[in-house]
């Protein structure tokens, strides 16, 4: 009897609440700590990242006018599934090198920074914004304002607690993104985005593609409907180059917040909320 051949499992994209393949049909190889073959993720292109900015900006009208209030129970929602679901995480890391206990910790440390962030989503307002004195009789307030629709590449040293950290921080502020998954470990993410997808998150909100930064960067600063482009690594000049002179198109906002560890308390601040908000300011009449 011949020894059974294991069917290797092909992670999808999460695009708009959907699992799609990828438009080009293409796939890469995902390789365990041990150089092992594991699993096939899509390699997406420049129709997918289309397809998922369209998704994020058809979603962002309804999550802005959410309550900051609905916004952090969403959060804490995601972190109660997760929290349902973290033996299968603590395995999916241990795949990549981590031991038991570290992926553990990192699929703990998650869960905690969903529900930190989820309690800020109605306080950081209230400390960001200001009442300004004005010599007429109105009021005039400055408040935050969610920017928009915001492109992420994922940390590639943190295929969990490293994407948590990231996506939270832009979407309890009332913003959606498109996030290309760490490009070793890609099932993590799309695990994530199972998550996500058995959580109350809408549709829309965090999108999820997996691939080549070398291929998909350009697109993703490109992108005349993006507002924001966000990383955490450190890259070379050429693509740092090439971000700036794309996110000057359409005078986007770039935010560069280098984290060697995401288990620090410098890794969650509400500092990184405020990184993808606008300040409105609004006057209102006194008196007759």
């Amino acid at each position: 009897m011949t020894d059974r051949i294991e069917v290797k499992k092909t992670y999808k994209t999460y695009i708009g609440g959907n699992f799609p393949r990828t438009e080009s049909g293409r796939s890469y190889k995902v390789y365990d700590e041990d150089e092992n073959f594991f699993a096939n993720a899509c390699r997406c292109s420049r129709k997918d990242v289309r397809d998922a900015v369209l998704a994020a900006r058809e979603a962002f009208d309804g999550w802005k006018s959410r309550t900051a209030y609905n916004r952090g129970q969403i959060l804490y929602r995601i972190a109660e599934m997760l929290e349902g679901r973290k033996a299968q995480f603590v395995e999916e890391l241990t795949v990549f090198g981590s031991s038991e206990k570290e992926a553990r910790n990192e699929v703990y440390a998650a869960i905690d920074r969903l529900i930190y962030y989820a309690g800020w989503s109605d306080k950081f307002q209230q400390v960001y914004s200001t009442v300004n004195p004005v010599a007429s009789n109105h009021f005039n307030f400055s408040i935050p304002d969610p920017m928009g629709v915001v492109s992420v590449l994922a940390p590639q040293n943190s295929a969990l607690l490293g994407l948590v950290s990231v996506i939270a921080p832009i979407i309890v502020g009332g913003n959606t993104c498109v996030v290309l998954a760490a490009r070793n470990s890609p099932n993590v993410a799309i695990s994530f985005a199972e998550v996500l997808h058995s959580s109350d998150v809408p549709g829309g909100i965090v999108n999820l593609l997996t691939g080549f930064r070398e291929e998909l960067i350009p697109h993703l600063s490109s992108h005349m409907d993006v507002n924001a482009f966000f990383y955490t690594e450190e890259l070379d000049q050429e693509t740092r180059k090439q971000i700036d002179e794309n996110a000057a198109l359409n005078v986007k906002r770039v935010v560069k917040e280098l984290q060697d560890s995401w288990d620090t308390p410098e890794a969650q601040n509400p500092e990184l909320i405020m990184n993808f908000q606008e300040i409105k300011t609004t006057w209102h009449p006194i008196g007759n």
